[in-house]
């Protein structure tokens, strides 16, 4: 049982190991980049959320004009 553990141990270091050399290879994107990727994601979730509002009001005026038609 005693050597079961120190495998699992060992296979817990291997995986940090391997883990820490896989990071290393990253490419971090740079300070513009981010700025970037955050102003289009901004814009994008504004966009959306004034399509959404329409498609919402729109939706509400409908169903507004259909209880005021039947009742």
């Amino acid at each position: 049982m005693a050597k079961s553990k120190k495998k699992f141990f060992s296979r817990i270091g291997d995986w940090f190991r391997g883990m820490r050399s896989e990071l290393k290879k990253v490419v971090w994107p740079s300070v513009k980049q981010i700025s970037n990727n955050s102003l289009v994601v901004l814009v994008v979730m504004f966009a959306s959320a004034i399509v959404l509002w329409g498609f919402d009001s729109l939706a509400s005026a409908v169903v507004e004009v259909l209880i005021n038609l039947f009742s």
